[in-house]
């Protein structure tokens, strides 16, 4: 099995239950070091795409999972790795057991662009659906974001 950190929709539980069905959730930790963000505007069906950019003074809630290599492969697919649209980037999470490596999909195309205000309730839910602290689903609450249509 492979440690592989969730954020953005994939926070949600029963999401990732769909997606990785024989995966185990492994607790929560943070990246340190990193911002959530959003990027490929034109990629996306509604807007931008979530993604993480490293900045020395930001940090992103995970979700971790034990993935096994049957679900890894099936998030690969989900995820648009094997189109390349993400890429599986190795990192840091700091949890209440101290540091663990992990891995995360990182989009692989330029940071910009706003995501959809329906987009970012759905990330905002996962995130409190995974246990987020109170003040970090309230700011992704509060992010710029885009109606449909614009």
């Amino acid at each position: 099995m492979t440690l592989y950190a969730a954020y953005g929709s994939n926070l949600d539980p029963h999401q990732m239950l769909r997606r990785a069905p024989n995966s185990p959730t492994a607790g929560t930790g943070w990246l340190n070091g990193w911002r959530l963000t959003f990027g490929g505007e034109d990629l996306g069906w509604e807007g931008a795409l979530a993604t993480v950019a490293e900045d020395p003074a930001g940090q992103v809630f995970v979700m971790l999972y034990d993935l096994t290599h049957a679900d890894e492969l099936r998030l690969d697919r989900w995820e648009g790795a094997e189109l390349d649209l993400y890429r599986k980037v190795r990192l840091l999470v700091q949890t209440l057991e101290g540091v663990v490596p992990a891995w995360l999909y990182v989009l692989d195309d330029y940071e910009g662009g706003l995501p959809s205000a329906r987009y970012l309730g759905i990330i905002a839910e996962a995130a409190d659906a995974a246990g987020a602290p109170a003040d970090y689903v309230s700011e992704l609450r509060d992010r710029p974001c885009r109606s449909l249509g614009r």
